[in-house]
Parts: structure tokens; sequence; C-alpha cells
């Protein structure tokens, strides 16, 4: 019996970071937009180049391995050498593979991470097996002896099982926790709210939150009545209405503006905690498999949990690497000490 099982998916990932490459800024009248550009037909200079294993369900599980968790993972993978790859580096991890799906026909996924020098990343994924995941692959009897199902982003024809696994889970008194990909989401709220039903914990972005609920984050401006408060309405509403469907707690992460969580009875502000941001990449796996985790180590402290995931992703985020930078348990609760004005703001 594990602890916790996910289920999503598992690449290669090649983080390139060059001097060449700009960030631009294209506006129109409703909204501007940031591109990552190189200099067209030239051959560019690299100054890093590093390859890791990735992918929202593998790094949660090395994540939840190395907090100590009891992990398995769900994860499918193609014969080949990345594959052999990502199942030699996910053994090192100490996470167990009996669950995982071995394809002869598909490539493992794979992705190339452009880093700008702002710290953020531009993402060229290749699918691969992940997009093929199907339901008669799973050892669903694993999942009913679980205590938690943490289900990462399901993209392609693998979005197909993500209703069956969060019932099935809920039908034996596994724990759902969940971090939808936008490609889920864009089935919209009447799809979702079934899933969102079976689960203690949803996670998911502003933007992502935006996708599923249709609510619009306005500007928050000065001159606008709503500027002092704490948490900008429109995200509250959003809150409230993720958290309609019964999810047990909804959170929602919005960049260094840090998280927002709903649990019917409070609203939560935990603001990003001090970092050096080196890349993104992996911030929310670690966020919301940290949370996950912290639930059952702290008896369901909403409020102490926010604050330990947020330490947690700020130590990814220092890191090139999805999976670089965990933290035990004991490194968060020291990080939190020798910052005593990090606090949670309860609403």
């Amino acid at each position: 019996m594990f602890d916790v099982i996910t289920i999503g998916s598992a690449t290669i990932d090649s983080f390139v970071e060059s001097d060449s490459a700009n960030v631009v800024s294209v506006s129109t009248r409703e909204h501007s937009t940031d591109f990552m550009s190189y200099p067209y037909g030239a051959k560019v200079e690299v100054q890093s180049y590093k390859t890791a294993v990735g992918g929202g369900g593998l790094n949660a599980a090395a994540n939840f391995a190395h907090l100590g968790v009891k992990t398995a993972a769900i994860f499918k993978i193609g014969e080949d050498f990345q594959g052999k790859n990502i199942l030699a580096k996910v053994e090192e991890a100490g996470v167990d593979t009996s669950l995982v799906i071995k394809s002869s026909t598909e490539n493992s996924g794979s992705s190339v991470i452009l880093l700008s020098f702002e710290g953020n990343r531009t993402v060229l994924a290749y699918r691969g097996a992940n997009g093929t995941l199907k339901e008669n692959e799973i050892d669903f009897e694993a999942i009913k002896n679980a205590k938690w199902l943490y289900i990462a982003p399901l993209n392609g024809q693998s979005g197909a099982v993500l209703d069956k696994l969060a019932h099935f889970a809920e039908e034996h008194n596994t724990n759902v926790a969940i971090n939808p990909g936008s490609s889920s989401l864009k089935r919209g709220l009447k799809y979702f709210e079934r899933i969102l039903a079976t689960a203690e914990v949803v996670v998911m972005n502003k933007e992502e939150a935006s996708l599923v609920t249709k609510i619009e984050v306005r500007p928050d401006t000065k001159s606008e009545c709503f500027s002092s408060e704490t948490i900008h309405p429109d995200i509250k509403t959003m809150l409230d209405k993720l958290k309609s469907m019964d999810a047990k707690v909804v959170i929602i992460t919005d960049g260094k503006n840090g998280v927002y969580a709903f649990d019917g009875k409070h609203y939560y502000k935990c603001p990003e905690f001090p970092a050096k941001v080196v890349s993104t990449l992996g911030a929310g796996d670690a966020l919301s498999s940290t949370f996950t985790a912290a639930l059952e180590y702290t008896n369901w402290n909403i409020e102490k949990s926010l604050m330990l995931a947020s330490v947690n992703a700020a130590s990814v985020v220092s890191n090139f690497g999805a999976q670089e930078g965990f933290l035990t348990f004991e490194e968060m609760e020291e990080r939190l000490k020798s910052t005593p004005a990090y606090r949670v703001e309860i609403l």
C-alpha cells in the first residue's frame, strides 16, 4: 500500500540558456503579450545546457518521496534510451516504478526549456507516450489501496482517463489531489464540476482558473475601488465558484503575487517566499505536492501547509531543473523560523 500514487507526465527536459535570447513585448488595445526571440537564421551561442528528468507527475512523485512519503508513480514511456534514463532517475529518487507503463510504439516525452534572463521560460514540449495513456493500462487496484491519488496534468488522449480516475478514487475512499492541465480545463466547467466534487485538494494557476470559470481578472490599479483589498475580488469570485463544486480546499497560484486558498470558511493569502529566481519550471508541481503532503504532516492545518509549500517552491525556483532544490519538512521549518515576518493572511 502506498501513501500516495501520482499520475501524470514524465519527460527528459533539456534546459537551454543563451545571452542571445530577447524578451519582446507586443501590445494591442486589449492586452499585451511577451515573446522570447532569437536572431532569425543565425547560429545562436548557448551559455548553459543541462538535461534532467521532469514532467508534472514525475516532479510531484520525486518531491513526495523526498518528503518521506511512500510514493509510486503512474506514467507512460517508450522503450527507448530516454525511457530507460527516466526510469533510472525515478528509482534513484526513491519512487516505486512498478506501475509504470512502457510502450513499444511510442517515444518517451521530452521538452526543451528556453530560459530567459528574467528567470522565466518558454517550453517546447513533445508529448510522446505521455499523451497516449489508456484506462486499461492503469492499475486501479493499487489506487484503491492508496491513501492519496495525486493527479497531475494529463494531456492529449490521456485526458480521457481523468473522470474515471477521480471517481474511482472517491468511490474507494482514496483522497484526491488534482493539479489539472489546461487541456482538461478547456472542456469547460460543466465537465470539470464532476471531477472537482471528488477532490480534497484542487490547485491551479490564475490563468487556468480564469479559463475554467470564465472569469477575467481586471487590472488592479490604485484608481479602482478594490485596490486596497487583500485579495482581488475577481480572484475571490473564482475561489467561490470553484469551491461551490465541493472540493475541500481550492488553491489559485498567482506568480509573484503568491497563493490564494479557500476552504469554505476562510480565505487565505500566502505571499511568495523570498527567493532569487533562476527558473520557474516546476514551481507549481512543488507547491501543490508539498501542500498535499503537508496536510498530513500538519494534521490539516491549511495556513501552515501553504507556508511550507511556498518555502519549498521558492527553493525549487532558485535552481535549474524542476526537481532541484527540494527540501525536507525539517529544512522548511528552519527557513520559516529564520523568516519570522513571513505570514499568511486569513480572512
